[in-house]
């Protein structure tokens, strides 16, 4: 392996194992080799200083890369450029893991977090929402020191948070706010850390599901997204993928960041989706979206050995998308349409409304969007104006 035959001082055991792990991450040759070269430069200056490989670490970093500057060294490296040798070396065992102190806050979300996870069984999207609103909420009950006053909490205090909260997003996000508020009251009356239970005090948001027609995108539309995806390139390859799955199983964006390649059962033809809640489910797999995932799955793009992912980042360090992606690879495609910038949930919306106008029934689009709710999908039924339009009713006096 390149770098092998270099000085690397005290980290010279390092050198092999730091090069397969760069490799495995889809960084390029010569960037392994720039970055064994880094490795060994900080081995021999930790050798010359007396320090030991477990010393090492940002800090140490820092006066690494400064002493560096020091001696006219026409190429350093920024801190940032030290984040790779830093992680490999702490999964490596290298340097101890050793996490900085907690806030009392911070101590509060961290139990607040494992509550969630192991008593509710949320998902992690719904987890990192909850714990965000929990946190704003909480910092303004901060006092001197980091300290929490949480003992003279009133239901004023609630009121207030929520009223703010409302000023700044919609409706349905503030219907979301109000969730998310009851759940940390409740956990902070289960722990005893308020004397009072104050979940029943956060007051319901008004909204009318009858009003809003969902909205949607034409097949036209759609086809303008699929069709600006350059495929000549891997990019392109992944982009269309996962645009296939958004608008022909309506698949949602943590739920392909979640897609593994055990989940495509090519014999069988289906998927096997991990949705809300921990929940799975077996879809079949149309021959459209199975050829689109082919052909990323055997494109030139080289893949992680170590990594079971379907989808992964294009760039080193290589691995697995998360869901904000899918929002990115979605927004690209609009860009490129010359469309409105919509979010991927609109191409799920888009799913139901031609389902619905080809002639599916209810029950059927439930199935197909997972909904364990027949009462969500029936949101959709308003997309179809001409079916209502022969079912409406004349107005009182019209002519």
């Amino acid at each position: 392996m390149a770098g092998t035959r270099r000085k690397a001082g005290a980290l010279a055991a390092e050198v092999n194992g730091f090069g397969l792990w760069l490799e495995q991450r889809g960084y390029t040759p010569l960037t392994v080799r720039n970055m064994l070269k880094d490795l060994g430069q900080v081995g021999v200056w930790l050798a010359e200083t007396g320090l030991e490989p477990a010393q090492f670490d940002e800090q140490r970093a820092a006066q690494f890369l400064a002493s560096r500057h020091a001696r006219g060294c026409p190429r350093v490296l920024g801190l940032r450029g030290m984040r790779p040798l830093l992680s490999y070396l702490r999964q490596a065992g290298v340097i101890p893991l050793a996490p900085p102190p907690l806030t009392p806050l911070a101590r509060l979300l961290e139990q607040y977090r494992g509550w969630m996870v192991d008593q509710r069984g949320l998902a992690p999207m719904t987890v990192l929402r909850y714990e965000k609103t929990a946190r704003r909420f909480l910092s303004e009950h901060a006092v001197a020191g980091g300290e929490l006053d949480l003992q003279r909490l009133t239901g004023a205090d609630v009121h207030g948070f929520l009223l703010r909260e409302c000023t700044r997003v919609s409706a349905a996000s503030a219907k979301g706010r109000v969730a998310e508020l009851r759940s940390v009251l409740r956990f902070l009356a289960i722990r005893g850390v308020t004397s009072l239970s104050l979940a029943q005090a956060v007051p319901a948001v008004a909204g009318w599901r009858e009003v809003p027609v969902p909205p949607t995108m034409s097949v036209t539309d759609i086809t303008a997204l699929l069709d600006g995806c350059d495929r000549r390139t891997p990019t392109g390859v992944r982009d269309f993928a996962i645009l296939m799955l958004l608008a022909r199983l309506g698949l949602r964006s943590i739920e392909i960041a979640r897609l593994q390649l055990a989940d495509v059962d090519w014999r069988a033809g289906d998927l096997v989706v991990r949705g809300k809640a921990h929940r799975q489910d077996r879809m079949p797999l149309p021959d459209d979206v199975g050829q689109a995932l082919a052909g990323y799955l055997t494109g030139s793009t080289r893949r992680p050995s170590l990594d079971r992912h379907l989808f992964l980042t294009c760039r080193a360090p290589r691995g697995p998308i998360r869901a904000d992606l899918v929002g990115d690879v979605v927004q690209r495609a609009c860009h490129r349409a010359g469309l409105a910038i919509v979010g991927p949930h609109r191409l799920r919306h888009a799913l139901a409304a031609r389902l619905l106008h080809e002639g599916a029934g209810l029950t059927a689009i439930s199935q197909v969007l997972r909904h364990q709710d027949l009462a969500t999908t029936a949101l959709y039924a308003r997309v179809d104006l001409h079916a209502l339009r022969l079912v409406a009713q004349p107005w009182p006096g019209a002519s």
